[in-house]
């Protein structure tokens, strides 16, 4: 295990309830899509879609990385899947995210209000996710948020479980564009610049929480963007 993936493992694990920080080795690898989609379709498979999102959905804690790597990397094969829906409330990404100021309890009422709305349109809305647990927290409702922290840390760590970042052949793969900025977020990283290459991927350059270059990470938008167009032939 690398020093990096060690440091990503030991940032998700602090969000962790502490009946819940025995973390998993995690193993990275590119993922399988086509036998992730077979996997997802059949009724038989313990991965069935449907039964997947019921178990995320009732916050099941013996539903562990394996299934969240289907979870998440399977939603790109279900009907309702669209990358680039529009959300209302417009999200900043930067280290402070996760650290956000303490808000006052009406605050607190309305954040629950809409990032529930929102989670109940798109589920894997982890920015929205973020601002959930916040509120929950400001509101001393710590058991809910730590559900909720649970869910997103597991998320996250499908997301780390499909490469290291490092590179183009080892680029982590996403599901939602937004879903890159806030996972480098939880690392206390944020996004300085942006660039695309042929012929799917995106490097983010990143400062630390000290406004200090560390550096970027590759990530593969190509399955989504295959999605996306498959479902949106007009917009190629």
């Amino acid at each position: 295990m690398t020093r990096f993936i060690l440091y990503i493992i030991i940032i998700i694990g602090t969000m962790l309830p502490a009946s819940a920080q025995v973390l998993p080795q995690l193993k990275r690898e590119k993922p399988d899509l086509e036998e992730i989609r077979r996997a997802c379709l059949d009724r038989t498979s313990p991965y069935y879609y449907p039964r997947l999102m019921a178990e995320f959905e009732r916050a099941d804690t013996l539903m562990k990385i394996d299934k969240f790597r289907h979870l998440y990397l399977g939603y790109m094969f279900q009907e309702d899947y669209n990358p680039y829906r529009s959300a209302e409330r417009k999200i900043t990404y930067d280290a402070t995210l996760n650290r956000a100021r303490k808000l006052t309890r009406q605050e607190c009422d309305s954040v629950i209000a809409y990032s529930e709305k929102a989670l109940a349109d798109n589920p894997f809305n982890l920015g929205e996710m973020v601002m959930l647990i916040n509120a929950l927290r400001g509101k001393g409702k710590n058991n809910l948020a730590n559900i909720w922290q649970y869910k997103l840390n597991y998320l996250l760590m499908a997301i780390v479980s499909t490469g290291t970042g490092l590179d183009e052949q080892n680029a982590w793969m996403v599901i939602d564009p937004q879903h890159e900025y806030v996972l480098l977020n939880m690392m206390d990283l944020s996004v300085s610049d942006h660039s695309f290459y042929e012929p799917a991927y995106e490097y983010l350059t990143v400062t630390n929480s000290e406004g200090k270059p560390a550096g970027g990470y590759y990530f593969d938008i190509g399955p989504l963007l295959k999605e996306y167009y498959r479902k949106h032939p007009d917009e190629l």
